[in-house]
């Protein structure tokens, strides 16, 4: 099976062609935040130099979110419409399990964390059993203040590795912890090979026309408009 395995959903721009679970080929950069000019083009360069032509391709896997609103739009937009172009099968896997998989570390908990600001963050618990990451506690949108106090209670004791883009601030929040078992990785390599090979046990997205990026937030402009028609809650549609 050949897969395209793509990931806007932060400021690093990830692509990757695999055979399977073996690695054709890889493009990651953290230099371009507009990913909606520099995508397209990474993909063709990436299959055009490794001879990959497009009706080759079997699946697109694409990371789902939580993430930058924007980014997620465009990385979820291009896979549905290549997916959608060549007939073939679109999988999606969480933005955070594919920065947990960047952890190699097999007897640790893995927390991802991409920052919301204000103070909170996108995150959630991953750990490799018999080498499949596998979801601890759900992704969700929280203070990172709870989320710690969240983690001493529910891991007392155990090993903790925390990955992502941390700030001053979250890193000193981490390390004000009463543990030394808490420790960050901040040499990660944010690489699509892992997320097509996550894609690889998912199953395909059922519906194709209505899947929509996980965002765990409403944009702040929505959360506005909401407070002021609270009335039209119910018939408000997050769509792209």
């Amino acid at each position: 099976m050949k897969i395209l395995a793509l990931d806007t959903s932060n400021q690093t721009m990830s692509i990757a062609l695999l055979e399977d679970e073996k690695m054709l080929a890889s493009y990651t950069t953290s230099v371009h935040r507009n990913h909606s000019v520099t995508l397209m083009p990474a993909i063709e360069y990436l299959m055009v130099k490794n001879n990959v032509k497009p009706k080759e391709l079997d699946r697109i896997v694409v990371a789902k979110g939580p993430g930058s609103y924007t980014g997620l739009r465009i990385g979820v937009t291009t896979a549905k419409t290549l997916a959608w172009t060549l007939g073939i099968e679109l999988t999606a896997v969480s933005s955070l399990a594919h920065l947990a998989s960047s952890v190699s570390e097999k007897e640790t908990m893995i927390v991802p964390v991409f920052d919301a600001r204000r103070g909170n963050v996108y995150t959630g618990v991953y750990r490799w059993e018999e080498n499949k990451l596998c979801s601890v506690v759900e992704d969700q949108h929280t203070h990172f203040g709870r989320w710690l106090e969240q983690l001493a209670q529910l891991f007392d004791g155990e090993a903790i590795v925390f990955v992502g883009e941390l700030s001053a601030s979250l890193k000193e929040q981490i390390y004000s912890q009463p543990t030394e078992k808490y420790t960050i990785d901040e040499n990660f390599l944010l690489n699509s090979v892992n997320l097509g090979r996550l894609g690889l046990e998912e199953l395909p997205v059922a519906h194709l026309e209505s899947f929509v990026p996980t965002y765990l937030k409403l944009a702040e402009a929505e959360e506005k408009w909401l407070s002021t028609n609270p009335k039209q809650r119910n018939h408000y549609v997050e769509k792209i």
